[in-house]
């Protein structure tokens, strides 16, 4: 298992630089996928034991097809802008446990609106070379103009004079979510995407279904593992 507990700053910005080398945009094609999955993490306040979640959903009607869930552990303190020296070690086991990939992964985070377009997004595509992006519930990075308050009005965030992600409203007047692209995505495939996701809440489905049940697995509801929904999936 990948561990950064050790890692200074000064050697974590420098994976960081080296990862940033590795970044695609071009991989992704059009953009109608069958499967799309969510990650999100949890963890008891005060301690650095992970509880990590991966779901798969179908598409276009977000029907929950499987989850994975995995325990880990980071000492990586929790720094704004190094999210992904915390996070990705978990999500990697449990990225490793699911036999059939999701055609795309969203991720609780930033993709490359970021100081050095490493979110967690872009750490954790360039880690596996699979398609990701970011959707974050805070802005990091970037200078953009409020979306219109209407639902699916949208806003370009600008940073390193290009359009790096957009501001989306996904509920009428509440506050919008921040896409961007992680690895093997451009910007407009990774908007297209996140709207194709947006249901009941401002948080799309399937990070908002990974929040779900990586909270029942903290809280002892689930177990550890690799599972397939046969039944009642409406349940998340």
């Amino acid at each position: 298992m990948i561990s950064y507990d050790n890692l200074t700053l000064t050697q974590a910005t420098a994976i960081q630089d080296e990862l940033r080398a590795k970044l695609r945009f071009d991989l992704a094609g059009d953009v109608d996928f069958n499967t799309i999955g969510g990650a999100d993490i949890s963890f008891n306040k005060g301690s650095n034991q992970f509880f990590a979640a991966i779901v798969i959903l179908s598409l276009p009607n977000m029907t929950l097809q499987s989850y994975a869930l995995a325990h880990g552990s980071s000492d990586f303190p929790y720094i704004p802008g190094f999210l992904g020296f915390r996070e990705v070690p978990s999500l990697l086991k449990a990225w490793d446990m699911i036999p059939n990939k999701p055609d795309v992964l969203v991720l609780d985070g930033q993709g490359i609106l970021h100081p050095r377009k490493m979110g967690i997004a872009s750490h954790f595509g360039v880690l596996t070379q699979h398609l990701t992006l970011g959707c974050a519930k805070n802005s990091l990075f970037g200078k953009y103009e409020e979306p219109r308050l209407e639902k699916y009005s949208e806003s370009p965030i600008y940073a390193h004079h290009e359009v790096l992600g957009y501001a989306l409203r996904t509920k009428d007047r509440t506050q919008p979510v921040y896409i961007s692209p992680g690895y093997g995505l451009n910007t407009s495939q990774a908007l297209t995407i996140i709207r194709k996701c947006i249901g009941k809440y401002r948080i799309p489905e399937p990070t908002r279904v990974a929040h779900e049940i990586v909270n029942q697995f903290r809280t002892g509801h689930l177990q550890e593992g690799y599972h397939k929904i046969t039944q009642n999936p409406e349940l998340f």
